[in-house]
């Protein structure tokens, strides 16, 4: 028996984009352009390497933001990337029978379960699988938030020799990791790990945080956001509902946004949404003071505000001024 540590990148459209607006036979989250994946042997030996490109066949223009953070160009996907089943019939070629797959986060292997669905391929060969973090967490200090992978390196002085946001280096790294835990005991400690993670608080916070909530069961991600910003928007001061102006979008599925309560002022909040055990969304909430670091970083965010989303807004405000000047000559007729 093998583990099989694994890492992906994907593809996500554009927002507003008409990728962003396809009809696909299955929910996505991402379209899988990258695999990587590090073989350690049962007595926890680093062992063999997979990599492969994978062409996008629904989300064919690389988002921007994607091709900056993980390097991966266009050209390089035309050239090098190949279809998605013949990828994964070369995946599961060279990772045999009788595996684990370990992961660094809940969100590969949810991934590639939705990649297989939307190309009508099985997924029941993905059903052992472990996230490493876990482990991690339960034989390091015992805490429940989620490391990441440089911080873990740290702490087990692992020096980065392999690029980062690239599906092989990622996973070759989490494999040294992995490589430095007990994997059975950790097997046998999962579920236990697992319960101490969903009931404590996902993620680290910056300075300035003055509360911290979790929130279970949403249907998916749009439903989870509208709670956020409408009836869990509370004031952690006076518990009133307050007011949001806009989500931004940042990486690792989180967002922040800037609330304000009529009585007590404007409070960042943000949020990162993680999907549970039954599919469905999980949501970790922290509130910020206004003049924290985090409410600074949104107010930068805000500035540099895509010029998508700029041209959108200054659509919408032509539109409201053609609007007004009709209605200001009908009342004048």
């Amino acid at each position: 028996m093998d583990y099989i540590v694994l890492d992906m990148e994907w593809n996500q459209p554009w927002p507003g984009s008409p990728s962003a607006r396809k009809q696909l036979p299955v929910q996505i989250r991402g379209e899988i352009i990258q695999i990587g994946a590090v073989r350690v042997t049962e007595d926890q030996q680093v062992a063999d390497e997979f990599q492969i490109m994978v062409r996008p066949k629904y989300y064919r223009h690389l988002n921007r933001r994607v091709s900056k953070l993980t390097g991966i160009k266009e050209a390089r996907l035309k050239e090098e990337g190949i279809p998605f089943a013949e990828a994964m019939e070369q995946f599961r070629a060279w990772c045999a029978e009788d595996v684990i797959f370990l992961t660094w986060g809940f969100d590969d292997i949810g991934i590639l379960r939705e990649n297989l669905q939307l190309h009508g391929l099985a997924i029941d060969w993905t059903g052992r699988w472990y996230n490493a973090q876990m482990m991690f967490n339960a034989q390091t200090d015992g805490s429940t938030a989620q490391k990441s992978l440089k911080t873990a390196m740290e702490l087990f002085g692992i020096e980065a020799t392999r690029p980062a946001h690239d599906a092989l280096g990622d996973a070759y790294h989490t494999a040294l990791i992995c490589a430095k835990l007990d994997l059975k005991k950790g097997a046998q400690e999962y579920d236990q790990a697992l319960k101490s993670h969903e009931n404590g608080f996902h993620g680290a916070e910056l300075p300035g945080c003055i509360c911290r909530e979790v929130f279970y069961d949403y249907a998916d991600r749009h439903i989870a956001l509208a709670a956020m910003a409408g009836e869990e928007n509370k004031c952690p001061t006076c518990g009133g509902r307050m007011l949001g102006s806009r989500w931004f979008a940042q990486p690792g599925h989180r967002y922040m946004d800037l609330a304000t309560c009529p009585e007590h002022g404007k409070f960042l909040i943000r949020v990162r949404l993680s999907e549970q055990p039954d599919g469905r969304i999980r949501v970790s909430r922290l509130t910020y003071e206004a003049t924290s670091e985090a409410a600074q970083a949104y107010a930068r965010r805000a500035e540099k505000a895509d010029p998508e989303d700029q041209r959108t807004t200054r659509r919408r405000r032509r539109r409201r001024s053609a609007v007004e000047t009709v209605k200001e000559t009908n009342n004048k007729e």
